[in-house]
């Protein structure tokens, strides 16, 4: 009986070594099928990652390739700066996370401490800007203008800047020649995001993440030509970091050049005329309103007309590319997107929408001749037009007897598309058609590209609007729910507006078709699509894409790559009509609506060809457009809130022609001063070293305010029509 509770005891013993026995097998089964795992299962995979931890990289970034106007003239380049740059990722190991480092930095830089930690914060959505959009990883640039003494104060002193580096690196570079800003054309560089690496992994331009890429403007839409391809040296170290030899070498490609067809002369008048003819507008008062013209926006384009390309192209008020070489500061940034700076990122040469007023009427008046009218005809030009109990009227209650469409151009007379667009409406069903209507008059407008893009090769381009019938639908079904909510009847005119527009805002009234034929109501277009339609009436129907760049150039000059025009489709009229529109249009250059601004002008040797247009849009000053063209150019101005189109945009745009011809003010020639008498036709001379042959460029010198108006080519133009 002694030994029972031995027995116990050894029972007890026994199970708590089983037990133990089973969790240390248990243990080794999970440490051996971890080890297989990772050895066998997955063991390639580890093996080529702990290999690649004992290569290290050197990357070398290839030389951006320039942007050159038609002649070879750098429009964006490069140069050498001393570059002060931070590793994010050492001074992060720091304990007071870098903040030491960087306000020493500062007092090197003469910056301010915030604004160099601003500079190496990562962008999140968190994070106001300015900071870092690009990879945490690779050095940031704090600043691109470090003097010689600064970038030696930092190397000779390392142990007081950990993670801090300067070097002289290549930098983009914004030469502005002549006075060329082009700014919203060329766009800017900023470096490249992990998203975008992740992207471009497995696509023929990889991105690394010491690469900058293009943002907006050509930078962008040519970036992977030029860019090039950075050099990367792969090294094996051993576990102290000494290099045990090179592993694989991926040569530096240098990126290609990019030639474009703007020529830099032509663009820095167009700039300097546009900026003054928003300037002189401010002067004058708005009759309407009793105050000066706000004029806070414009834009100018200028086409060869035979083939779409684009020599010049300016946009208001705009900025200077160079703010953003080596990250923007934060008081650049808020002065950018300010709201009194007015968005002077958007290029409204392709993104400004507005209505065209009557330069829109070439449109209607090939949409009539379409439907069965008489170009030659009798037409009424009334001082107004009733419908309804609502009196449409011409501008200022000008009247003209009966005309014919080319003389309705000519002076523009309303009154004449009003009825032509109102019969068409009737025919259409009015209010209620039965059937699916023709709508001749906005199938014409998409005919001649309105509502789609020009293809021009810049990105953001906007469509503008058609406001036909689908559009209508569509937009009611949108807005109906906001209309029945602050609709009011017998409310203000916008609370009216709204109460209307819910009861049968998707219905085509009289109304909305009238205001349609004289480019007014919903319709918006962009300056690149009004250039696009004058260019095809001059070169004989052709809607070319507006076209900027022309031909890729390899670095060392070699290899060309020409850029062809190409198009996008063919004016909706016959030749026969097309002739009579541009003798219309040619008719308001000598006896019309802007005789009057080409007084003196030398028509028998370069025809002139022009259409006026003064927008009104409700609760703003009327918006100035002017659409001209000779044999090789075609220009358009419009000025945001400027008066009339003859009045405010006129000027400026004989200005232009005046440089692109060698004129004087009187119709003189100099062929010497002629900036481009044709378009050029050859491309530059890039030498095998990369020197790159271009002319200089000076200055544009605006005409003398002193010199004498000229007499007028003809008649003086009725006071009404001077106006328009």
């Amino acid at each position: 009986m002694t030994n029972a509770p031995e027995t116990g005891r050894t029972s007890r013993v026994r199970i708590r070594l089983v037990i133990m026995q089973v969790l240390v097998v248990s243990f080794l089964l999970t440490l051996g099928g971890r080890l297989w795992y990772l050895q066998v299962r997955n063991g390639d995979e580890y093996y080529h990652e702990a290999k690649s931890n004992h290569v290290q990289q050197v990357v070398q970034p290839a030389v951006r390739g320039s942007i050159l106007d038609a002649r070879g003239v750098p429009l964006a380049d490069n140069e050498t700066r001393l570059v002060v740059s931070a590793s994010r990722t050492a001074l992060m190991k720091m304990k007071d996370k870098g903040k030491g480092v960087l306000t020493r930095l500062a007092g090197v830089l003469d910056m301010k401490p915030q604004d160099v930690m601003n500079k190496v914060r990562v962008c999140d959505s968190q994070t106001p800007k300015p900071c870092w959009n690009g990879s945490p990883y690779q050095p940031i640039p704090v600043t691109t203008e470090a003097t010689t003494q600064q970038a030696l104060q930092i190397r000779e002193r390392p142990e007081e800047y950990p993670g801090i580096t300067a070097e002289p690196t290549a930098v983009r570079r914004y030469p502005a020649p002549g006075g060329a800003n082009t700014g919203q054309v060329l766009g800017y560089l900023s470096p490249v995001t992990d998203e975008e690496i992740q992207k471009a992994k497995n696509t023929n331009s990889p991105l690394l993440r010491s690469d900058q890429v293009g943002r907006f403007g050509l930078e962008r839409t040519y970036d992977r030509t030029l860019r090039g391809k950075s050099g990367v040296t792969r090294y094996e170290v051993d576990n102290l970091g000494r290099v045990m030899g090179q592993a694989k070498n991926d040569p530096t490609v240098a990126g290609a050049h990019l030639v474009t067809s703007i020529d830099a002369r032509v663009q820095g008048v167009a700039e300097f005329e546009l900026n003054a003819a928003m300037l002189e507008a401010r002067k004058q008062i708005d009759r309407n309103t009793g105050v000066p013209y706000k004029a806070d926006a414009g834009a100018v384009v200028v086409l060869e007309s035979k083939t779409g390309r684009v020599v010049a192209m300016a946009s208001m008020p705009t900025y200077d590319p160079n703010v953003w070489v080596g990250g923007i500061s934060g008081k650049d940034y808020a002065k950018l997107t300010a709201k009194e700076s007015n968005v002077p990122l958007m290029n409204r040469a392709i993104q400004g929408q507005a209505a065209p007023g009557s330069i829109f009427k070439v449109i209607p008046t090939a949409a009539a001749v379409n439907a069965g009218y008489d170009f030659d005809g009798d037409y009424p030009c009334p001082s107004s037009y009733s419908i309804g109990g609502q009196v449409f009227k011409n501008f200022e209650s000008q009247g003209h007897g009966n005309i014919t469409l080319g003389r309705a151009l000519e002076v523009s007379c309303d009154t004449v598309f009003y009825a032509l667009g109102h019969q068409q409406w009737i025919k259409d069903g009015g209010l209620h058609p039965k059937k699916p209507p023709a709508e001749i008059f906005y199938k014409t407008a998409h005919q001649f590209g309105l509502g789609a893009e020009t293809h021009v090769d810049l990105p953001g381009e906007e469509k503008g609007r058609v406001p036909d019938r689908e559009w209508k639908q569509k937009f009611w079904q949108a807005n109906k729910d906001m209309w029945c909510k602050t609709g009011k009847k017998g409310g203000t005119y916008v609370e009216l507006l709204s109460y209307e527009n819910c009861l049968e805002g998707n219905l085509m009234r009289a109304g909305d078709a009238i205001n349609y034929s004289i480019g007014q109501g919903d319709t918006l277009v962009t300056p690149i699509q009004m250039a696009t339609i004058y260019a095809a009436i001059s070169n004989g129907g052709t809607l070319w894409n507006p076209t900027i760049g022309k031909a890729v150039i390899s670095a060392d000059g070699k290899h060309t790559e020409p850029i062809p025009p190409q198009a996008h489709g063919k004016l909706p009229m016959t030749e026969a009509t097309r002739r009579k529109i541009n003798e219309a249009l040619e008719g308001v250059a000598t006896r019309g609506t802007a005789a009057w601004r080409f007084g003196g002008w030398p028509q028998k040797q370069i025809p002139m060809h022009a259409k006026t247009g003064t927008a009104e849009v409700y609760g703003k000053q009327t918006t100035s457009w002017f659409a001209t063209y000779t044999e090789d150019f075609t220009i358009v101005m419009t000025i945001s809130q400027g008066g009339t189109g003859s009045g405010a945009s006129g000027p400026a745009v004989r200005n232009i022609y005046n440089a692109i011809y060698g004129l004087s003010m009187a119709g003189k020639q100099d062929t010497e001063k002629a900036f481009l008498l044709k378009p050029e036709a050859k491309l530059p001379t890039i030498g095998p070293d990369g020197t790159i042959d271009a002319p200089d460029i000076k200055p544009y010198v605006p005409p003398s305010p002193e010199e004498p108006a000229p007499a007028l080519a003809g008649p003086p133009a009725p006071p009404a029509a001077r106006q328009d």
